[in-house]
C-alpha cells in the first residue's frame, strides 16, 4: 500500500515555490551577461560536465552525512543525485538511509512511497533484471532512480546488515550511487562513511559547523589515509548574508587531503519541498554542478578503490571491474571506528556473510 509522503491536510498549506534569486539579482545577472564575456562561464560548465560525465568501470557510491540535523544533507543528497541523472547516461539511484524522519523523497518530487530499502532487501535476487528492480523504485527527474528508507514512520530503524544486502546487491545496475545517510555517529553512516568511494559532509557554514566538522575530519583521516582526499565538505549557508569567512574555513578543514566547497543560500531549496532546478538560483546551479564533480573526481581517484564493499565479487586489481567469478572469501575488516565521544560499535561477524550478488 503507497503511503503520501506529506499528508492531504498539509500538502493544502504549502505555498507558490520561490525561484532561488531575487527579481533584482535575476535582472543583474542577465545585464552582466550582456556586457560580460561568457567564455569563462562557459569553461567552467564544460569542464564540471566533463567530470561528472566520465567514464566508470565499477559503479561509484556516494555517502552523504551532516553532524547535526538541519545541516542541508538531504538537500545536497537531492542535488547530487538530480545533478548526476541529468549529466551521465547511466542509471543513478537514490538511497535513502536515514528512515527515521527522512526527506529526500520529498526533496525529489516523490508525492506517495510504497517499497523502502527493508522490503527490497527482502526480495532482491542476482537474477533480477534492471527492469525488475526498477519495478520497486520512484523515477525522479533527469532519468533517475529513488529508494526511500521507509513508509514515513518515525522511529523506523535501517540496520547495517540490510544497508550492506541493499549496496551490494543494486551496484550492478547502477553507475552511480547517491546515498542520503543519517547524522553522526549512526551506526549506518559511519558503515557508509567508510565503505564508500566518496564521502561528502555537509555542515551549515557558522564556525560552530566547521569546529564540529575538524573533530569529524580527524576521525576520518584516522580510519585510514586514503580517506580524506576522497572526502568533501559542503559549507551550506543557512541565511542569505553570514558572516564565516569561507576562505579561512577552507584552510581550517582542507588539512589532510578533504576539499571544502560553498552551497550559497537559495530561496528556493530555503522554503522546502521538492527541488525544481528550474527554479534554483544561478549561484546554486553553478555549485552543485561543482560539488558533484568534484566529488565523482573523487570517487574515481585511486584512494577510493581500498573503500568497496567488501565481497566474493569485489574488485581483485587497482582498478579491476567486479566480477561473477566465484573466489575466496576475504579477510572480515573491522567495522567502522567509534566517532569521537562514543562507545566502540559491537563486533559484527556477518560483515563476510553477505548475500553473494552479481558483479557490475
Amino acid at each position: 500500500m503507497s503511503v503520501p509522503v506529506v499528508a492531504p491536510q498539509l500538502a493544502a498549506t504549502e505555498g507558490r515555490a520561490r525561484h532561488g534569486d531575487t527579481p533584482t539579482r535575476r535582472v543583474r545577472l542577465a545585464l552582466r551577461r550582456l556586457v560580460a564575456s561568457a567564455a569563462q562561464e562557459t569553461a567552467a560548465a564544460t569542464n564540471a560536465a566533463h567530470a561528472i560525465q566520465q567514464p566508470i568501470t565499477t559503479g561509484r557510491q556516494i555517502a552523504v552525512t551532516s553532524i547535526r540535523g538541519g545541516a542541508g544533507k538531504s538537500t545536497v543528497a537531492a542535488l547530487l543525485a538530480l545533478t548526476f541523472a541529468h549529466y551521465r547516461p547511466d542509471p543513478v539511484l537514490a538511497v535513502e538511509a536515514d528512515p527515521a524522519l527522512g526527506t529526500l523523497p520529498r526533496r525529489l518530487g516523490a508525492s506517495e512511497v510504497r517499497w523502502s530499502c527493508a522490503d527490497l532487501a527482502r526480495i532482491v535476487d542476482p537474477s533480477m533484471q534492471i527492469t525488475d528492480v526498477t519495478g520497486y523504485l520512484l523515477p525522479f527527474t533527469g532519468g533517475g532512480w529513488l529508494l526511500p528508507g521507509s513508509q514515513g514512520s518515525v522511529g523506523a530503524q535501517l540496520d547495517v546488515e540490510t544497508y550492506r544486502v541493499v549496496m551490494t546487491s543494486l551496484r550492478r545496475y547502477f553507475g552511480t550511487m547517491v546515498v542520503d545517510c543519517q547524522t553522526l555517529p549512526a551506526e549506518v553512516a559511519r558503515t557508509a562513511l567508510t565503505t564508500t568511494q566518496a564521502r561528502v559532509l555537509v555542515t551549515p557554514a557558522t564556525v560552530e559547523g566547521v569546529a564540529a566538522t575538524r573533530t569529524v575530519l580527524d576521525w576520518i583521516g584516522g580510519l585510514h589515509r586514503s580517506m580524506l582526499p576522497t572526502t568533501v565538505v559542503v559549507l551550506a549557508h543557512p541565511a542569505p548574508h553570514t558572516t564565516l569567512d569561507e576562505g579561512a574555513a577552507a584552510g581550517h578543514l582542507e588539512a589532510g587531503g578533504a576539499k571544502v566547497l560553498g552551497l550559497p543560500y537559495d530561496r528556493h531549496l530555503a522554503a522546502g519541498g521538492g527541488v525544481r532546478t528550474g527554479l534554483l538560483g544561478q549561484g546554486t546551479r553553478e555549485a552543485a554542478a561543482r560539488i558533484a564533480a568534484t566529488v565523482m573526481d573523487r570517487a574515481m581517484s585511486r584512494g577510493a578503490r581500498a573503500h568497496r564493499l567488501p565481497g566474493p565479487h569485489a574488485a581483485s586489481g587497482p582498478d579491476a571491474p567486479a566480477s561473477d567469478a566465484p573466489g575466496p572469501t576475504p579477510a572480515t575488516p573491522p567495522g567502522p571506528a567509534p566517532m569521537p565521544g562514543t562507545a566502540a560499535p559491537a563486533a559484527d561477524p556477518s560483515w563476510h556473510r553477505r548475500p553473494p550478488g552479481p558483479g557490475r
